[in-house]
């Protein structure tokens, strides 16, 4: 039933669309036309205004052929990171899909996009049964899950969702992921010639005396942080009298990762204080983290569907966010399917065909199963 000459197709022309987050404007129209095409009902959330990025949100809705199914929806993106204006997508002998190099290739997440209009043409060819489905594609994934956290709940409509978006093989089931904090710090010293120092007070003293204090890396198993940047000074002969730094912390546990955002908090205070000077530390929730428990529903569907198709069904909880993320927090339970996508963000991502194929099968075997 699936066409893979066809499916190939789409994913190297929709990895051809420029579309860095941010810039979805190119991509968006084509989506949107392809979506209408294939009969679904298709809305523009208000994610534009709100973010200031390329586009609005997707929300496109099939009517359930049988009514007596769960209401099911899926989610990708439609953004890239960067580099990503005009890739030149490339299959080579060994099966898999590259770009030329100078790149990425974009299967992050356009693999994730170019399965689910296979899908559709495959209902929509062999007029299979299914219940109502959704497919919500955002914007700004790659920036902070932008345009999820600016999507308009209320055009939801589903009992769980599938997010098209891990990298791990196909049939693998992503159940958890951790919450994330960004902090940005502002230390304050006190400027002086370097020529007589003790008239000042260095800021990036300051800071470095903060971070050498400071749980990073590994807390525990559940728990990282981590110095991002370190902004500030000037000319040598400048003592320096204020610097920036942005920094992070993710716990799959919200009260481990409330106390390692206030460590940080209180250890920039504390270290500027003995100097007689000053830290401004703000801090913000970047998304919420979740855990599916393997007793419910959109788990054991995702599970079932796997096993049947003979994949390993591997499961685990992720380091990292995505729109899983903030779909949970509204309250539709969401596991992430593994994609089959490697080495992504980089000039080397590839994808294999038959990864492409694999979750095609996997997506129709799920609809199926709902």
């Amino acid at each position: 039933m699936i066409n893979q000459e066809r499916l190939i197709q789409t994913f190297m022309a929709l990895v051809k669309i420029d579309s860095e987050t941010g810039h979805e404007g190119t991509i968006q129209p084509i989506l949107k036309d392809k979506f209408l095409a294939l009969g679904l009902d298709v809305k523009e959330d208000n994610a534009q205004a709100l973010t200031q990025f390329g586009a609005n949100n997707l929300i496109c809705t099939l009517e359930a052929s049988e009514q007596n199914r769960d209401k099911i929806y899926f989610t990708s993106h439609m953004d890239t990171v960067e580099p990503g204006q005009n890739v030149q997508p490339i299959l080579k002998e060994d099966g898999y899909i590259y770009s030329d190099g100078t790149t990425v290739l974009g299967a992050d997440d356009k693999a994730g996009l170019a399965v689910i209009f296979e899908a559709l043409q495959v209902i929509k060819e062999n007029q299979l049964p299914h219940g109502q489905l959704q497919f919500v594609i955002t914007v700004g994934e790659e920036s902070g899950l932008v345009g999820a956290k600016a999507l308009d709940s209320a055009l939801l409509d589903a009992d769980y969702d599938f997010a098209i978006d891990a990298s791990a093989p196909v049939g693998d089931i992503t159940i958890g992921a951790p919450y994330q904090m960004k902090m940005h710090a502002q230390i304050y010293g006190k400027k002086a010639h370097a020529s007589t120092p003790k008239e000042g007070i260095s800021a990036i003293n300051i800071a470095a005396k903060a971070i050498s204090q400071m749980k990073l890396g590994q807390i525990d198993e559940e728990t990282t942080a981590n110095i991002g940047s370190f902004n500030g000074g000037g000319p040598t002969n400048v003592v320096t009298d204020l610097v920036h730094i942005w920094a992070e912390a993710r716990s799959h546990d919200k009260a481990k990762i409330d106390a390692q955002t206030e460590h940080m908090k209180e250890t920039f205070i504390n270290a500027a204080s003995q100097y007689q000077c000053k830290a401004e530390v703000t801090s913000e929730l970047s998304y919420p983290g979740f855990k599916i428990n393997e007793d419910e529903k959109v788990y054991q569907i995702a599970k079932k569907a796997s096993k049947a198709l003979g994949f390993a069904a591997n499961t685990s909880v992720g380091g990292g966010g995505s729109d899983g993320n903030i779909i949970n927090g509204f309250g539709i339970p969401t596991v992430i399917l593994g994609v089959g996508y490697e080495f992504i963000h980089t000039t080397e991502e590839r994808i294999a065909k038959q990864s492409l194929y694999d979750l095609t099968r996997y997506v129709l075997k799920i609809i199926e199963s709902a």
